[in-house]
């Protein structure tokens, strides 16, 4: 056999593989997703708990909308602050420095 021969059926099983672990793994998934199902409403029909989650994932997302604005708002007036702060500190330290130099009587 060539090695181009051997390459190939190397990938080929290669990809088979990778399908059947695929479709394995997505049934195993779809299993554990019916259990997730939910309480019976009436007429058998389940009630969805992945529903629920969706339902209060997309309300944190509304509640949560105007963070990004208000950061940014946040962040200019917290700047404003940092910037007086830094006069505060140089007033300080000449204070210190003047207060050390004084001699006592």
């Amino acid at each position: 056999m060539s090695p181009f021969t051997v390459l190939m059926l190397l990938s080929v099983v290669a990809a088979s593989a990778l399908f059947i672990a695929l479709a394995l793994f997505l049934n195993y998934i779809t299993g554990e997703l019916e259990k997730i199902g939910g309480e019976e409403k009436g007429y058998g029909v389940k009630a969805s708990f992945l529903s629920k989650i969706r339902v209060g994932v997309r309300a944190i997302e509304v509640e949560t909308a105007a963070i990004p604005t208000q950061v940014t708002k946040l962040n200019a007036t917290l700047t404003s602050v940092r910037d007086g702060l830094i006069v505060v500190d140089n007033n300080l330290a000449g204070v210190i420095a003047a207060v050390s130099k004084q001699v006592v009587p």
